[in-house]
C-alpha cells in the first residue's frame, strides 16, 4: 500500500478577500500561517514522516509547505517547485471579486467559472496589471498561459502525478504535496474517477491535510481528512459561498 498526502495551502490574502486568485502571487493570512502550523502539528502528532515535498511556483503553497516541514522538524528534506502544481489561471477575472461577479453575471455563471470542468474564464488581457505575461518564472512556457478551465489542468497535473509522484511511490518515498485548491480537485478527479458533473461539487479546504491510501496499482482504497470535521466542514461550507451574490 502507497501512501500520500494533499493539502490546500492555508487562506491567503484574496481567498479572505474573496477575489479570483489564480496565478496572482498572494501572501498568507495570519489565519493561513496558523492553519499551515496546525497541519503540521496533526500530521506530526499522527505520526507522517515524508522524504520528499511537492509545492507550485505560488509563494501562498510554498510557504505553507515550508511552515508543516518546520513544524515538523523535516525542513532538511528535498523541496521540488512545479509550475504544474499551481492553481488554475482564472484569466482576465484575476482579481475580481467573486460577489461582484455573481451579481453581474449570476451565480450559476460564476459557478462555472470556479468549478465546472471544461468553462475556461475570459482570457486575462495585457491591460491586467495581474497577468503573467512577463513573469520571469513562466518565461520558460513556449505559449503563455491566459486562462485555464479545469480540463486544462488535468492536462498538467496527471503528467506531473505520472511523471514524478508515480516513480517516487515506486521507491517507496513518502510524499507530501502542498498546491492549490483547483491542481488538487484535479489530481482528486482522477484519482477518484469523478465526472464532470461531480467534480463541480468539490470543495477543498484551506490548510487540512488530506491522506490518500493506494493499492499496488495505484488506484485509490481510501481518503480522508486529518483534523476536526465540524471546523472542515464549516471552512468548505465558507468556500462554497463564496461565489454567491450575498
Amino acid at each position: 500500500m502507497y501512501k500520500i498526502v494533499l493539502i490546500r495551502h492555508g487562506e491567503s490574502e484574496w481567498n479572505k478577500k474573496g477575489l479570483f486568485t489564480g496565478w496572482t502571487d498572494v501572501d498568507l493570512t495570519s489565519l493561513g500561517l496558523k492553519q499551515a502550523k496546525e497541519a503540521g502539528k496533526i500530521l506530526k502528532d499522527k505520526g507522517f514522516i515524508f522524504d520528499i515535498s511537492y509545492t507550485s511556483y505560488l509563494k501562498r503553497a510554498i510557504k505553507t509547505l515550508n511552515i508543516i516541514l518546520e513544524e515538523m522538524d523535516l525542513m532538511w528534506i528535498p523541496v521540488i517547485k512545479d509550475w504544474r502544481l499551481n492553481e488554475r489561471h482564472y484569466g482576465n477575472l484575476q482579481g475580481l471579486s467573486k460577489k461582484e461577479m455573481a451579481r453581474k453575471f449570476g451565480e450559476e455563471q460564476v459557478l462555472a467559472w470556479r468549478r465546472s470542468y471544461d468553462v475556461p474564464p475570459p482570457e486575462i488581457k495585457k491591460s491586467n496589471p495581474y497577468n503573467q505575461l512577463k513573469d520571469i518564472r513562466y518565461s520558460f512556457l513556449k505559449k503563455p498561459v491566459l486562462s485555464e478551465c479545469l480540463k486544462d489542468v488535468n492536462k498538467r497535473t496527471i503528467v506531473f502525478w505520472n511523471k514524478n509522484i508515480v516513480p517516487d511511490l515506486k521507491l517507496g518515498k513518502k510524499i507530501i504535496i502542498s498546491a492549490s485548491g483547483n491542481s488538487l480537485r484535479s489530481i482528486k478527479k482522477y484519482l477518484d474517477n469523478l465526472t464532470d458533473a461531480e467534480i463541480i461539487r468539490i470543495n477543498i479546504p484551506y490548510g487540512v491535510p488530506m491522506v490518500y491510501e493506494l493499492n499496488k496499482n495505484f488506484k485509490v482504497i481510501k481518503w480522508y481528512y486529518l483534523g476536526d470535521p465540524k471546523k472542515i466542514k464549516k471552512i468548505t461550507e465558507e468556500i462554497k459561498n463564496q461565489g454567491k451574490a450575498k
